[in-house]
Parts: C-alpha cells; structure tokens; sequence
C-alpha cells in the first residue's frame, strides 16, 4: 500500500492552522520563521517556496532572505546573528546546500539553539541521543508519524536504516531504538548490503543514490521508507529506492515524490509551532 506523505501532512497541517488561528489574540502575533537562502540552485529555490507556501497555509510569518552565491561566510554569519538577536523571530533556517566557501557546521552551529527548527543544531543532537528536551530533525520526525498512520508499530521489529547523516540517518535510526525497535545502521559503501537489509521488517533509505535497493534486497511485506530524491538515467524523478520492482514486495511504501518530502515540510511548521510556543511560557 502506498504510504502518502501528502495525506498525512494535509492533516497535520490543517491541526497547525487551527491552532495557529488562536494565537494572535492569545499571544499578540503568530510564529515567524526565517529563511536564509545562498545561491540559486534550482532545487533550493523550489524547496524554499514550498515551505513559504506551508506557511502562508498555516498562518506562519514567513520571511525569506536571499543572498547572492558568491556572500562570504561571514555575511551569512552575520545574517543569522541579527535573527537570532530578533526576538520576532521564532524559527530560523539556512537552505542548504550553501556554496562551498561557506562552512555548514559553522552555519549550522551558528544558528540559536531554541530557534534550530530544523534540528541541525549540535545542541539538538546530543540532546536527542541523551533523551533530553530538543528540537527533532524534520525528516525523522516525518517518518515516525508515517509509521503510526499506517498503524505500524516499531515495537520488537528489525529497522534497516541505510544512511549516516545528522540530518535523516542517524537521528532516525535513534527514533527508532526509543520505541523499541532494533536497529541496524548501514551505508553503501556496507559489505552484503542485500543480506541485511532482507531482514528488515521496516526499511529506511536515506543513502543518496538512485534506485540503489531493488526488489531482491526486500522481503515480503516489509515497510519501506524512502528518503531519497534523484532522476534516473531517463531523467526521471526518482528516490534512492527502485520503486517498480520493491513495491510489489512491501506491505507499505512511500511513492517519490509524495512521501517523506511533505512531512518534512509539515513538521517544519511543527517544529516552528513549538519554538514559537516555548518562547510564550
């Protein structure tokens, strides 16, 4: 069965926009979020409309900052300075991938950690790892509530999570060990890669590589999540999954696109929401 993100966000972010509509006569205002987009790669471009179009729906101040590609680190250093000094901002992003003269650890360390809505933050980390209070990286966060709509329970299963990165690999394989799955981590670069991931009852690709697992690296039924986004050799969007010859295998499976990249946008909202709210206590 196909597992839809754009479902599951639609309604999420339709909760958002109710509660959203009641805090400018309870707090004086609503959430803010800023954007700070470097360059003009396309697909940035798209993605920081995508979420300035989540906000508008939802209720959300959106502020986009462009900066040319050739800004120095320190401009952009600068930029998050002056919004993590603005107490009217709630939420704040830098796109990435930012140009190469720029360092994203520095960029991402930069930012504040209450207004890290993407979760990037080394603070953030560490706290998801040592089960303290944080802001949970969009994409994992995503992908849990996916699970529970489609009423699957980690409890007791195996999870392949394919992937390593601070953004999807690790923080969810760390989701996934909270409720109870067991976990195992690998990479492309793993040795018999199909032999592990043919015992996963919930699958997770974030490796970046199209069409990288194939029908015979799953087994029957199990869920399969794909974080990728690519074009094959035809030009075709594509995830990091080949999708015509695993999903006739999966009991569930997110579609590229249309799947984890809605509820990543949606739990930005969230994600925004909630920083928005800790400043009101």
């Amino acid at each position: 069965m196909i597992l839809s993100g754009k479902e599951v966000s639609s309604a999420l972010r339709a909760g958002l926009a109710a509660q959203v509509a009641t805090f400018p006569e309870k707090y004086g205002r609503a959430p803010h979020l800023a954007v700070i987009l470097v360059g003009d790669n396309p697909a940035s471009q798209i993605y920081v409309r995508n979420k300035a179009k989540a906000c508008e729906s939802i209720g959300i101040t959106n502020t986009t900052i462009t900066m040319p590609a050739d800004s120095t680190e320190e401009a952009v250093l600068a930029e998050i300075k002056r919004l993590n000094e603005d107490s009217g901002v709630d939420g704040i992003l830098v796109q990435l991938p930012v140009p190469k003269q720029i360092n994203t650890a520095r960029i991402i360390e930069a930012i504040a950690r209450e207004k890290d809505v993407d979760g990037f933050h080394p603070g953030n980390v560490a706290a998801l790892w040592q089960k303290m209070p944080c802001m949970v990286p969009c994409t994992p966060k995503g992908i849990m509530k996916l699970l529970a709509h489609a009423g699957v329970d980690p409890k007791g299963k195996r999870a392949v999570v394919i992937g390593r990165s601070n953004i999807v690999g690790l923080p969810v394989a760390k989701l996934l060990l909270d409720a109870n799955a067991t976990v195992t981590m690998c990479h492309t670069r793993t040795v018999d890669l199909p032999s592990i991931t043919r015992q996963a009852e919930i699958l997770v690709v974030a490796a970046g590589a199209a069409k990288m697992v194939t029908g015979d690296m799953v087994s029957d039924g199990c869920v399969v999540i794909d974080v990728g986004m690519d074009h094959d050799a035809e030009g075709k969007l594509c995830g990091d999954v080949d999708y015509d010859s695993v999903a006739p295998k999966a009991s569930w499976i997110t579609p590229v696109p249309g799947g984890v990249g809605p509820m990543t946008i949606a739990c930005l909202m969230e994600n925004t929401v909630e920083a928005f709210l800790a400043k009101q206590k």
